[in-house]
């Protein structure tokens, strides 16, 4: 266990424990007895107390004295000093399977439950505590209790913070003193309780704290989890923000009804195909939220009344909070031209999920522009096969370059009440900026290295809205660099941390932005929607971030990179045309944000490794196996059961029923024999070419 080498056992040992072994089971087997038949007389309970002196964690033991206890409260003649005898009884017991293991839940749970009963004494818990806490400071049951403990005496924070502090100074290497330090603080910030009212005045005298404990032994980690915390509080703002929205702010929305935009006075920006005479209003917060319903967004134009809107929220989990929320606007044909007002805010009900109110209201206003366009019969050709493959792409000419950089400014909402507010979260980062680099000017220390870029990375974003350009980019992506060189057991963390900086660098300027913007072909086509194709390709990117200024883009290239996770895809409502053309995505589980993106015609996912592996392991990186969603809204009346190949391919019909892709390409993929390719056939009756190739 941690590290330590098993030692083959003496001789002796191995009778004891046979003995400990034939004891234990002759106690068990008894104690059951006892357990099924509703035996609670006092032989009864003296037994199963010896059975968890041997072994706390019976759970099934600590139960049964429950149901003991509850037994002999509800005698006719229990008075007050038979009960608290009994419970005097627990209490002991508790006490002396902690001596056997400190470490044991049921233990620890049975004490509190006993406690909880209220006619116990809670003045000596305390001293209890001290005992076990001296023999083993970073016990985190003994922790855990002792919030229990003080919420039970109304022992204050500040008073538990001390305590801490002086657990703290004995033994730097505390985790659970400094992550109980962290519980007492929040609890204080929340309250806004004396002393701790602004984060301004209580957070620089906790970083001065933390330097003792990172300077006297760098390796430590225990230190630096802290700090990530107190980062974490520096950086994040108690009220959630609008960080950006599609359509933006001032923007013209042309929306074409049959026929792609091609060249005209409108920002490519804003050019949107829609066979269903609608377009989406896509809100992204700066943190997850709920509430965005009709009453907290109202939406304001002549062709559509608010009350109809569906806000949905956008997540890999069927939670109700979610960072991205979308509503879809049904145009009037009638209407050509309209002015539609979002109000976001101005009611309350938008809550974080740290509980606090959406407390700036914001106003966005933009303007719609119908071109409804008859095909005439004869033009109707074969479909056209979409290619984003260099050839097919050329450079921006100046006018296009300038409708781009004009359009650029209307995606990120700048949020100017935070300027005052965060000047304080700029000096404690800039001093704590120079605080590591000089701590690594004398030690070569990752994890000091991994923090500075977490710094540097936290400042740019903070001053980004204001100074336009990320000023430490370079310095960042340089650190992580380093560190996949340095520590390879998280190399995987450390490229998916660049591949986002890589991401925020690329998005982060109109200059930087122009080099990856290409236009496709004479952009005719009646497949895709907008010249613009934002080219993202070669990057060696392992994962996707920098959404919220990507809600624009309608051709995606991201083929030739590492990603084995497209998660926050979803939020680019627009896309219609996605190249994920060899990357390493490892199962059809991994396509599932694009489930969401009801625009989506074109698809290539040729040349991965889906079907690599047996069994898809990234379903559970998340939270919970339990939060997927694959498969999670079946209806039970989809007659998917009489045709035995998508019984036997549920996870691709799950993942490929909701799309109403036109091309997907899908070659290259160990899963993507001929007898997938015609199940995919019929669970897209719509698909008109499959790698390639015309379908009937």
């Amino acid at each position: 266990m941690h590290g330590r080498p098993r030692k083959a056992p003496k001789p002796e040992d191995e009778a004891a424990s046979s003995a400990k072994a034939q004891k234990l089971r002759a106690l068990q087997t008894q104690f059951f007895s006892f357990h099924h038949n509703k035996i609670y007389t006092k032989e009864a309970v003296e037994l199963s107390a010896k059975l968890l002196e041997i072994n706390p964690e019976s759970y099934t033991a600590w139960n049964y004295r429950k149901l003991a206890v509850e037994h002999y409260l509800n005698l006719p003649d229990c008075n007050p000093d038979s009960i608290k005898s009994v419970l005097d009884d627990e209490l002991r017991v508790v006490e002396n399977a902690l001596r056997q293991n400190f470490k044991s839940y049921g233990a620890w749970h049975h004490r509190k439950w006993v406690l909880s009963k209220g006619h116990s004494s809670i003045d000596n818990e305390l001293r209890l505590l001290d005992k076990f806490q001296k023999a083993d400071s970073r016990n985190f049951h003994a922790w855990n209790y002792r919030r229990f403990v003080a919420e039970s005496m109304k022992r204050s924070e500040q008073d538990e913070l001390k305590y801490t502090e002086d657990m703290i100074y004995a033994n730097f290497s505390n985790y659970s003193a400094w992550h109980n330090r962290s519980v007492l603080l929040s609890a204080l910030f929340d309250k806004k309780a004396e002393g701790f009212l602004l984060k301004e005045k209580v957070l620089p005298e906790e970083y001065e704290f933390i330097h003792q404990a990172i300077f006297t032994d760098p390796d430590d980690q225990s230190g630096w989890v802290y700090h990530l915390w107190l980062l974490d509080q520096t950086v994040t703002t108690d009220s959630p923000l609008l960080a950006s929205s599609w359509p933006g702010h001032g923007s013209d929305v042309l929306l074409v009804g049959d026929r792609c935009y091609n060249g005209s006075a409108f920002s490519p920006f804003s050019a949107l195909h829609s066979d269903s005479g609608s377009f989406p209003i896509v809100l992204y917060f700066n943190q997850p939220v709920r509430g965005v319903n009709s009453s907290t967004v109202t939406v304001e134009c002549g062709f559509n009344k608010n009350e109809d809107l569906l806000w949905k929220p956008l997540s890999a989990s069927n939670s109700q909070t979610a960072r991205v929320w979308v509503a879809h606007l049904k145009v009037s044909s009638s209407d050509l031209h309209s002015t539609v007002e979002v109000s976001v805010g101005h009611t309350k009900g938008i809550i974080s999920t740290r509980g606090f109110e959406y407390s700036h209201p914001s106003m966005l206003s933009f303007k719609v522009h119908v071109q409804p366009m008859e095909r005439d019969s004869s033009q109707v050709s074969v479909a056209e096969s979409i290619s984003l493959r260099e050839e097919n792409f050329k450079v921006y000419g100046k006018q296009s370059e300038e409708s781009i950089i004009d359009s650029f400014d209307q995606l990120i909402i700048k949020n100017g009440h935070e300027t005052t507010a965060s000047n304080w979260r700029f000096e404690a980062l800039a001093k704590e900026i120079e605080c590591f680099r000089e701590l690594l000017s004398l030690v070569d220390c990752k994890i000091g290295k991994l923090t500075l870029a977490r710094l540097l990375k936290a400042y740019d974003a903070m001053s980004y809205p204001f100074a336009n350009k990320l000023v430490h980019s370079e310095e960042v992506l340089e650190l992580y660099s380093d560190l996949m060189k340095l520590d390879r057991t998280h190399y995987q963390f450390y490229k998916d941390e660049r591949s986002i900086v890589l991401l925020q660098k690329v998005t982060s300027s109109k200059g930087s932005l122009l080099q990856h913007c290409f236009q496709y072909k004479d952009s005719v086509s009646s497949a895709i929607c907008g010249p613009i194709c934002l080219r993202l390709n070669n990057l060696s990117l392992s994962r996707m971030g920098a959404f919220e200024k990507l809600l624009w883009v309608q051709m995606l290239d991201l083929s030739h990179n590492e990603l084995q996770s497209i998660e926050g895809l979803e939020a680019m409502q627009l896309l219609s045309c996605l190249s994920l053309r060899n990357n390493k995505l490892r199962s059809l589980t991994a396509l599932e944000p694009l489930r969401k993106l009801k625009l989506l015609r074109i698809l290539d996912i040729s040349y991965n490794q889906i079907g690599d592996h047996s069994i898809d392991t990234t379903r559970y990186v998340c939270s919970s196996p339990l939060s997927h969603s694959v498969g999670s809204e079946l209806n039970r009346d989809e007659t998917v059961t009489s045709d035995v190949a998508l019984i036997n391919n549920w996870e691709a019909f799950y993942i490929f029923k909701d799309f109403n892709l036109n091309q997907l390409d899908i070659v290259g993929n160990t899963i993507a024999d001929e007898k997938f390719k015609s199940v995919l056939v019929k669970i897209m009756p719509k698909l008109k070419q499959l790698d390639g190739k015309l379908l009937d």
